[in-house]
């Protein structure tokens, strides 16, 4: 394990070697200065081939990446919320972090089937019948 990787969750890992950075120019106002200076961040990510990742959190993280996700299986998130390249960069390891730590995350437990106990089903038809003699009874008064 290198100082560079990220650990997700027990046995989830994403090694610094498949992570490629580009610095990029941020779009937006900012002046001369966002004209000369490539402070955003894009990182790619190839989940196809992550060593670090079980099958099972492979197929969710790219499930889960939407839009930002390739047909070659690649992750790219761009981050450009800060004005140094370094709060960029590691904003954009930690939003890789989360969307892998969410796709780590157990599948939830099958629904159980349940049934209505006898007593409410009795409960609600004796309501069903109270209203509909109420209403009923809001019919015309025959003259009789």
């Amino acid at each position: 394990m290198a100082e560079g990787d990220l650990i997700i969750k027990d046995g989830v890992l994403v090694h610094e070697d498949e992570l490629q950075e580009q610095f990029i120019r941020s779009s937006g106002p900012g002046g001369q200065n966002v004209n000369k200076v490539a402070t955003a961040v894009q990182l790619r990510f190839d989940v196809i081939n992550a060593r670090g990742l079980p099958e099972r959190v492979r197929e969710r993280a790219l499930k889960l990446a939407g839009s930002r996700a390739t047909k070659e299986g690649h992750i790219i998130i761009e981050a450009s919320r800060f004005r140094t390249q370094e709060q960029n960069r590691a904003d954009a390891r930690d939003r890789l972090a989360e969307l892998i730590g969410r796709a780590a995350e157990p599948p939830p437990k099958p629904r159980k089937k349940t049934r209505p106990s006898r007593s409410s089903v009795e409960r609600r038809l004796k309501a069903k019948a109270g209203r509909s003699t109420v209403k009923k009874m809001r019919g015309k008064v025959s003259s009789e």
